[in-house]
């Protein structure tokens, strides 16, 4: 379902959609997970301080990033976050927040790590968001990013057979259903060395996605086969999915102590929470329920 605000990008909103049991948790999508969670492993560093998960939704991610002390889980979708809530439970180490990736509500160089994992591909206007979060980070903070990729092997033999239009190998993206994009690696690289990343490392992940295999060859192969394959990632991407590391480099801005949001609209630090509210000196007011942070909407 698409959601937007006034001169912000459209943004693809999961409120009260079952994502996270119908697609990943029949098993369907076990190979896909377990491929992902070695990718992470691989880029993740050791150890680090505060964490922005971009489009966390219900947290299918977010017990993998055991080296950071705090985690910032957002989302755009309350729903998702509730999801998220019932999974990772409410302490200090988790910070649950809605908002929007265009508007992010967070103090300029505030984080020491990012990830955005299978969240890109719903962008419309991805250099927005990414300029977004490498404003949202400190010096030297790995941003980890997966993206659909537009030029994998499925679609160039779609292609090269007529049964698609769109070719794979030009640069610009591709929408092939509402909100729902694939990414030319090359140009993914080119926005993030523009926006002020040095890019690190390069995974191809879900080799074999493919219905076919999935039912005949069994998970723990398709796995281990995957976890090869995915160190092919720096000669060559033609996989569906790609992983990359990169690290904030550049001028960067780093958050006063004690200093953590800040108002979407008018980037105004917000002070402390009074009435389970922030309230911004541009009059706005964003409120705080059932332990979320909500930056969707002004409360009116």
């Amino acid at each position: 379902m698409a959601s937007s605000q006034k001169d912000s990008p459209p943004v693809c909103d999961y409120e009260g959609s079952d994502y996270q049991s119908s697609f990943w948790d029949t098993g369907e999508r076990a190979y896909e997970d377990q491929a992902e969670a070695i990718a992470l492993k691989r880029m993740l560093p050791k150890a680090g301080n505060l964490m922005l998960e971009v489009g966390a939704g219900a947290g299918r991610n977010t017990p993998r990033y055991k080296g950071y002390e705090r985690i910032v889980v957002m989302d755009y979708s309350t729903t998702q976050l509730q999801q998220a809530q019932e999974r990772l439970g409410r302490s200090d180490r988790y910070i649950y927040v809605a908002a929007d990736v265009y508007r992010l509500p967070f103090m300029a160089g505030l984080f020491d790590g990012a990830t955005m994992i299978r969240v890109i591909h719903h962008m419309s206007d991805a250099p927005l968001a990414l300029s977004q979060i490498r404003e949202s980070l400190q010096p030297k903070a790995i941003f980890i990013l997966e993206f659909a990729n537009k030029k994998n092997l499925k679609a160039i033999l779609r292609y090269w057979l007529k049964k698609q239009d769109w070719n794979p190998f030009t640069p610009e993206p591709v929408e092939f259903v509402e909100l729902n994009f694939d990414f030319h690696p090359k140009t993914i690289r080119e926005w993030l060395r523009k926006i002020g990343f040095k890019i690190e490392r390069q995974l191809t992940v879900s080799h074999f996605r493919i219905g076919f295999l999935k039912r005949l060859v069994p998970t723990k192969i398709l796995v281990w086969l995957d976890s090869l394959a995915q160190f092919t990632g720096g000669l060559w991407q033609f996989s569906p999915s790609v992983f990359v590391r990169s690290r904030a480099i550049g001028e960067t801005i780093i958050a006063p102590e004690g200093s953590f949001f800040r108002c979407p609209e008018c980037k105004t630090p917000l002070g402390e929470e009074k009435n389970n509210a922030l309230k911004c000196e541009c009059g706005l007011t964003w409120g705080i329920e059932d332990g979320i942070y909500n930056f969707k909407e002004p409360i009116k």
